[in-house]
């Protein structure tokens, strides 16, 4: 079933688009494959980027919205992403970047597609643990920049994972979230006995 990616704000995809068309932010960018990128580079598939900074034992109490990631398409692959960030003045461009989240974004993405129900994608950056996940939300009208995961939401941990939880496996928010719950409690320090 497709997934319903809603359209990123105009002024944060004409940021992207400005940055793809000046060859100082491409050149400064540290990204060798977008570099050498054959043919046009174009930005798809904006992602809402919500961060979870906290998770309490009721769950999860609300997430921020820190950007829009954009996919940065040359050919028939995504190359490298731009992300977007909410500044004073609007949306603007915050970077280009590359490397293991680009193309594990992309598979997961593809994988979503292939469920049979639809979704609408986000993506849900747990900084405690650095791990990034594709949140696929049940509600496909729902504003994408706001909200907290649904117990029934889906949850596909993106590669490189935490040690302990797999890679492209989809889980329920409400059977992944006790284990992220678990490694983001710090451990009480033991007193010794006065």
């Amino acid at each position: 079933m497709p997934l319903h990616v809603l359209p990123a704000p105009a002024p944060a995809l004409r940021s992207v688009l400005t940055a793809l068309s000046s060859p100082t932010a491409v050149r400064e960018a540290r990204t060798p494959s977008l570099l050498v990128a054959q043919g046009p580079a174009t930005p798809e598939l904006p992602l809402p980027v919500h961060v979870l900074d906290r998770i309490t034992a009721e769950g999860v109490t609300a997430t921020r919205l820190a950007g829009w990631r954009f996919l940065i398409r040359c050919g028939d692959r995504a190359v490298a992403a731009a992300d977007t960030m909410l500044t004073a003045d609007g949306w603007a461009f915050s970077h280009f970047f590359e490397g293991p989240y680009v193309a594990s974004t992309e598979r997961a993405l593809r994988q979503a597609e292939a469920m049979p129900q639809a979704y609408q994608p986000r993506l849900l950056s747990v900084p405690g643990l650095y791990m990034l996940t594709l949140w696929l939300h049940g509600d496909c009208t729902a504003d994408a920049t706001a909200g907290r995961p649904a117990a029934t939401d889906l949850l596909v941990p993106l590669a490189p994972t935490p040690p302990g939880i797999a890679a492209h496996r989809p889980h329920r928010v409400a059977e992944l979230l006790p284990v992220l719950t678990h490694r983001m409690t710090p451990t009480r320090l033991l007193r010794s006995p006065a």
